[in-house]
């Protein structure tokens, strides 16, 4: 039977206690804080940026991986024996990520079965994806199943946030269709959701508790969800919000996380979002 092995990349916001368990290959971006750069989780951890973001006042910036350090981990891949690499990754409409995933597949073109997935999504709901194929192949699956799990999770993804500020949404030119939320940035707290793998604006609120309650009551007008996912950019009010969705999805039915460097980029401190599957 042929082995799948699922390679992703940072912006998966996967601990390194899940990606080790079922073998998930990771493919760092990079961050830049003017003319400095590290590595995502190799040279920078996730309480580090968030430190230097709020010590150095400077708006840090992301840069895809090159296609080398794709073909790195697809190659370890083929050393180890797998047959095929299912690649799944940060939406193309915020990221050249996933272009130098293929870019790197090309190379093994006729040597290793590469399949790389546009996820359309990013954090909380790429990780619920890269997880689910991992599961899956660990069970044996082959490629054309753990590719068509993947496809068919991407059309019931759905991630909502609550920023806290659209600064660094809007210096990052990541905003997409919530430019709308420009004109009154200062006097409202923004809500976004990932649409088609791009930002729309999804409403804003005059505070901050109005925002979270917004979450909620998103959240619980869905007749049931799936492998629903909090994280978070080390926001203080992060346990507030846990207690507004308790009666419905209490802490331990749900994976909670911090959101890593690569969105927390464009998300800003403070960022509070929620991923989960439409049933």
């Amino acid at each position: 039977m042929t082995t799948v092995r699922i390679v992703t990349d940072s912006s998966c916001d996967l601990t390194p206690a899940e990606t080790e368990q079922l073998g998930i290959g990771v493919v760092p971006l990079s961050i830049r804080f003017g003319a400095e750069e590290y590595v995502d989780r190799e040279q920078l951890s996730v309480e580090d940026f968030y430190a230097k973001m709020a010590s150095t006042g400077l708006l840090p910036e992301t840069a895809a991986p090159s296609p080398g350090r794709f073909e790195q981990e697809f190659r370890a891949a083929a050393d180890a024996g797998a047959g095929a690499v299912v690649c799944i990754n940060l939406s193309g409409e915020l990221s050249a990520t996933v272009q130098s995933a293929r870019t790197a597949a090309k190379a093994f073109d006729g040597e290793l079965d590469v399949r790389v997935i546009d996820s359309l999504s990013l954090t909380g709901g790429l990780g619920t994806m890269v997880l689910g194929a991992a599961q899956l192949a660990s069970d044996g699956a082959d490629a054309d199943a753990v590719e068509q799990l993947v496809r068919g999770m991407i059309a019931r993804t759905e991630i909502y946030a609550a920023l806290d500020t659209l600064e660094n949404l809007k210096k990052g030119g990541r905003i997409g269709s919530a430019r709308a939320l420009l004109g009154s940035m200062l006097s409202v707290k923004p809500i976004i959701r990932i649409t088609d793998g791009a930002v729309e604006e999804a409403g804003k609120q005059r505070t901050r508790r109005r925002a979270l309650e917004w979450l909620r009551d998103k959240l619980f007008a869905e007749p049931t969800v799936e492998q629903l996912s909090v994280l978070h950019g080390q926001a203080p009010d992060i346990d507030d919000f846990l207690e507004m969705i308790a009666p419905r999805y209490p802490r331990e039915s749900l994976r909670l996380g911090t959101i890593g460097a690569v969105i927390g980029t464009h998300g800003g401190p403070g960022v509070i979002g929620m991923c989960y599957l439409k049933a």
